[in-house]
């Protein structure tokens, strides 16, 4: 039942802006919860008990004057309030132990990816749609967050996104009504539907400003075949007719003038103010108030894919600094994000557009700096470094940055730990980076292989990196609280030969595992002009795998430390969707033959499961023993080894069927 607490709504919060309280002023200057009640449906959680869910939209107000906000595009032209201030309104939602004693004193933040919560996927093992309701038992999936007594928030920060459909999250900020300018869009429909629809970031301004050309692959030329035509069904739908000669994987590129831009950079501030004022504000409107202080003193910042971009791009731009000079993560934990930050603090910004194999590897997404350290750019002459504004305000969190093994294939990861030359580069000391090798960008918990996706040419990697993330984290908790060093990180590396050029990187004698040395290159574009112009590249490199084809450094769970299969972090397209390219966000699973026969007679050199497990139980054993060295090194958790042995007992652990 939906309940609007006004009661709950501190008086300071309703009066006039300027009678607002130094404590709120120029950050969050109003905080409306709209439902408060518990959560799945009373679940308790061990020593923790019950989780109560807050619902709430929470209103920031900006100086454009303020040298912390001047670093938002277009927020000085954005329409202002009484006080000159420009005012956006982010939906929130928290999750917290219902009695605030038993909280473990973090807040636990994840931005939203594309408005949705997918950190109960990753750590709770939590299913879809529960994991973004919370409202059944179920919902809460294994319950590894709550059981941690972690208070969890999720902040819109998205402006060009709606908030209306169910459990969506997003940010409305100011438009710029009546101003215009070009965007640039590019689509992979995967599909031989004629004509197809897909939907523009901003509103055309002007149809007869409309154009749309096609080729085969990013090397070759845009052509406008006869047979090539789009129009515009509404001011954000395009219907593109398809030329002959081009399948499913052919890419369109969609230039128009776009209308009515939002200084999308307000959504880094959303982050940095609610943060700051939910961990900070000791008024009545601060949710989190228990007695006479907040019940969370510490924040971790979390982010998967696009939302772990916005993370990077957070802290480069200076917002792990809040209006005080305060820091406002102690630890920050991006999630596949590669060396990738967002095209999104700039005019009509596409926070929602990342380049992929088959597309423009020169996208705006993909630019220096790439790694945490300060270096200098032999391309653009700068000095740059994700950590250089936090490290000026002494506000640099401890950053966690763990990718699955497909980063370092399609999100130039490599990056991370080498300079603009290739040569080896040690990362700053308060940041890790890890590898969790043999696992594709992101896979449901309960994922298995398959090959239903007509558009992969291998069936479809289902590892979940859930069991690391959750020791990785407990290590980050450690770390900001107690002062306790994580395991030192484990990636490929140049210095130590398993980051190496991709040719040769993978054995290409493996039936069934075409390898082609396909990965995507970092290429500096000059995205003004159309079509853009490259003006160079920087050396990416690839992890070097042993004779199975499995990731020699990494993170290594159990199912790949003991293997059935070769796993990658890469799948190229099927012929008739783009041959010649990867698939995006996929990785491949090609099982080991079952015995020494069935090896020889496919001509496969590697051992078969007979030959390297005795019997059923040495299998379990050999689990057994590799999940003990992953808990000693703190690279897993007591329970997901148990979680692991029994899988292995059940022959599940490989995930090689349902």
């Amino acid at each position: 039942m939906r309940r609007i607490a006004t009661a709950a709504i501190a008086t300071a919060c309703l009066l006039p802006t300027s009678f607002v309280p130094a404590s709120l002023r120029a950050e969050v200057i109003r905080f409306e919860v709209l439902e408060r009640m518990p959560a799945f449906v009373g679940r308790s959680f061990g020593a923790v008990g019950g989780y109560e869910r807050i619902t709430a939209k929470a209103t920031i107000a900006l100086d454009p004057k303020d040298d912390r906000n001047a670093v938002i595009v277009d927020l000085a032209q954005a329409p202002r309030d009484a006080g000159g201030r420009v005012e956006a309104t982010a939906d929130v939602v928290i999750l917290r132990p219902a009695d605030p004693s038993h909280a473990n004193g973090t807040l636990f933040v994840e931005a939203p990816n594309r408005g949705r919560k997918l950190a109960p996927q990753l750590f709770d093992d939590s299913p879809q749609p529960g994991a973004t309701r919370a409202e059944t038992p179920d919902d809460a999936g294994i319950g590894f967050l709550h059981r941690q007594g972690y208070t969890m928030v999720w902040i819109g920060w998205q402006g060009d996104i709606p908030s209306k459909l169910p459990g969506s999250m997003a940010m409305t900020a100011p438009v710029l009504k009546g101003v215009t300018g070009p965007a640039r869009e590019e689509v992979v429909f995967d599909n031989t539907t004629n004509p197809a629809r897909t939907t523009l970031t901003w509103p055309a301004a002007d149809p007869a400003n409309l154009n749309v050309t096609v080729r085969a692959a990013w090397a070759d030329p845009w052509q406008t075949p006869p047979g090539l035509a789009a129009r515009l069904v509404d001011p954000v739908t395009v219907e593109i007719t398809r030329p002959e000669g081009f399948d499913a994987g052919a890419i369109y590129e969609i230039t128009y003038a776009a209308r009515d831009p939002v200084p999308l950079g307000m959504g880094f501030a959303a982050v940095r103010d609610i943060t700051s004022f939910l961990r900070r504000d000791t008024t009545s409107a601060n949710p989190l108030l228990n007695g006479l202080h907040p019940s969370v003193s510490r924040a971790i910042g979390f982010g998967i894919s696009q939302s772990g971009r916005f993370l990077r791009d957070f802290l480069y731009l200076g917002f792990n600094e809040d209006e005080h000079g305060r820091m406002v993560f102690d630890g920050l934990m991006p999630h596949i994000a590669g060396t990738r930050r967002m095209a999104t603090n700039m005019r009509f910004g596409q926070p929602g557009r990342v380049p992929r194999h088959p597309q423009d590897p020169g996208w705006m997404a993909d630019q220096f700096p790439f790694t945490y350290a300060t270096l200098s750019d032999p391309l653009s002459g700068r000095t740059d470094g994700l950590l250089r504004r936090c490290a000026l305000s002494s506000t640099c969190p401890k950053v966690m940055q763990t990718d699955t093994e497909l980063e370092w294939w399609s999100s130039h990861a490599s990056l991370l730990v080498t300079d603009l030359a290739g040569d080896h580069l040690d990362l700053p000391d308060n940041v890790r980076a890890y590898m969790i090798a043999g696992t594709p960008h992101f896979a449901e918990p309960s994922d298995h292989m398959r090959s239903d996706n007509k558009a992969l040419a291998l069936p479809q990697n289902p590892m979940h990196a859930g069991a690391p993330l959750r020791a990785l984290l407990t290590d980050l908790q450690s770390w900001i609280s107690d002062g306790v060093p994580p395991p030192s990180s484990r990636v490929p590396m140049r210095s130590q030969g398993t980051l190496v050029a991709a040719e040769g990187a993978v054995p290409t004698n493996i039936p069934g595992l075409p390898y082609r040395a396909q990965y995507l290159p970092d290429v500096v574009s000059d995205q003004s002009v159309l079509p853009p112009r490259e003006i160079g590249r920087y050396p990416v490199f690839v992890p070097k795998t042993d004779d199975d084809g499995l990731a020699i450094a990494g993170v290594h769970m159990p199912a790949i430390a003991v293997p059935r299969a070769t796993y990658t972090g890469w799948n190229p397209r099927a012929p008739g969707y783009g041959a010649g390219a990867l698939y995006p966000l996929q990785g491949a699973v090609v099982p080991f033959a079952p015995t020494e026969a069935a090896r020889k007679d496919a001509n496969d050199p590697r051992p078969s499961i007979e030959a390297r497990y005795a019997n059923d139980e040495g299998y379990v054993a050999a689990v057994g023993r590799e999940s003990a060295r992953a808990v000693a090194e703190r690279l897993l958790l007591p329970e997901d080894a148990e979680r692991s042995v029994e899988a292995a007992r059940k022959g599940t652990l490989a995930k090689l069927a349902p």
